[in-house]
């Protein structure tokens, strides 16, 4: 009975749709998380009457003709990346973009990977870095006896000194933009890379050309709404019960086939 095959791709479906919003779940406060979301598509169709065949000598047509699905199968999750909302910290090493864009990071490779975590501090040699110890792109060094750190909207990062009130600019954020940020590859750690379906990224300054300005003291929260969450895990919740539910009515069936047959 194709029944049981159907209802379980159904159930297999909606597995993954609870997978993919418990992680939405679990990154509600995840500094700059974007939160995912899954897409199905229906399988193949057996065809017992095409439509549009001929059902008689004379010509005539099947208007409709008879198709019977095989289920879904899971077509894509993909990453809605909408801003979340900024919050304020006071940390003047917290960084948070409004608009367009990501901060480069150099990995330990030497490969460029990407983020929306501004969450950064300061290394023992006065590199700004992210929380794992990554510097950010181009590289930046607050120097030694610094009393103030200065970031403005443009990325452009000044120091005062005990011994000057005057701010010197000791570096220039970068940011990354790609003509389709859904396409990047999640590594973990708040951090994404390039790839083929993002294309490359066009490297530009802050508050420039469409490119999102830097808030000092803010980082960006996670864009999951928890009241979507639970009522999208509501829904796949029931569509899952109702699948086992197709199951069980099938296997009744069997049984009572079974049954007569005896």
């Amino acid at each position: 009975m194709m029944a049981l095959r159907t209802a379980a791709t159904g159930m297999a479906a909606q597995q993954l749709n609870v997978e993919v919003i418990s992680n939405n779940i679990a990154n509600m406060n995840t500094v700059g998380y974007k939160k995912q979301r899954a897409e199905f598509e229906d399988l193949l169709y057996q065809d017992v009457q095409r439509a549009g065949s001929q059902s008689s000598d004379t010509g005539t047509i099947v208007p409709t003709g008879i198709q019977i699905g095989a289920g879904v199968t899971a077509g894509s999750v993909y990453r809605i990346t909408t801003q979340g909302s900024p919050t304020q910290t006071g940390n003047n090493l917290d960084l948070a973009i409004n608009g367009l864009g990501y901060f480069q990071v150099l990995l330990p490779s030497g490969e460029t990977s990407y983020t929306r975590a501004g969450n950064l501090s300061m290394s023992a040699t006065g590199q700004i870095v992210t929380t794992q110890g990554y510097p950010i792109l181009p590289q930046i060094t607050i120097p030694a006896g610094a009393t103030g750190v200065t970031i403005s909207p443009a990325g452009q990062v000044q120091v005062t000194t005990a011994n000057s009130t005057t701010p010197s600019t000791v570096g220039q954020i970068q940011l990354a933009t790609f003509f389709n940020e859904a396409g990047m590859e999640a590594t973990g750690n708040n951090l994404y890379m390039e790839t083929a379906a993002s294309g490359p990224p066009t490297v530009g300054l802050p508050n420039a050309n469409g490119i999102g300005a830097i808030m000092q003291g803010y980082t960006e929260a996670s864009n999951v709404d928890p009241v979507t969450e639970i009522s999208s895990l509501i829904v796949a919740q029931r569509a899952y019960e109702m699948n086992s539910k197709v199951i069980s009515t099938a296997d009744q069936m069997l049984q009572t086939n079974n049954q007569m047959k005896q």
